[in-house]
């Protein structure tokens, strides 16, 4: 290591892996505005949220939680443009307002999270 890879790393920082608390809470706040699938999930959040990453296996753990507490439910549905059907993620209607709530959670960690990197990128 050099002082100039350090330079480096927070000039172009690693990407921050989701937790299972994380991911519940982001992909509630997908699933409020659109049904969705895995691949979708993982790609918009590397869109939308650069910094962030969802593994496969965190993303699954998150989905079979969500319905086990029966807060989403899925359905296969052929998509345009793709090979085979996807299994699509829709929030159920009596569990929206919790949904919102913890999809909030999301926004917030977020926000803060993009504030704090502005901050500390931000010349003195």
């Amino acid at each position: 290591m050099r002082i100039q890879d350090i330079y480096q790393f927070f000039q172009a920082p690693q990407p921050i892996f989701l937790n299972q608390e994380l991911a519940v809470c982001y992909i509630l706040r997908v699933l409020c505005e659109q049904h969705s699938y895995g691949t979708e999930l993982i790609q918009q959040l590397e869109t939308q949220h650069p910094k962030y990453r969802l593994s496969d296996t965190v993303l699954c753990a998150a989905l079979k939680f969500l319905e086990r507490e029966e807060m989403v439910t899925s359905y296969w549905k052929k998509v345009e443009g793709r090979g085979r059907p996807r299994r699509m993620y829709q929030i159920q209607s009596e569990k929206r307002d919790k949904a919102h709530s913890l999809a909030q959670l999301w926004h917030q960690y977020a926000e803060h999270s993009e504030n704090v990197e502005y901050q500390s990128t931000k010349p003195t």
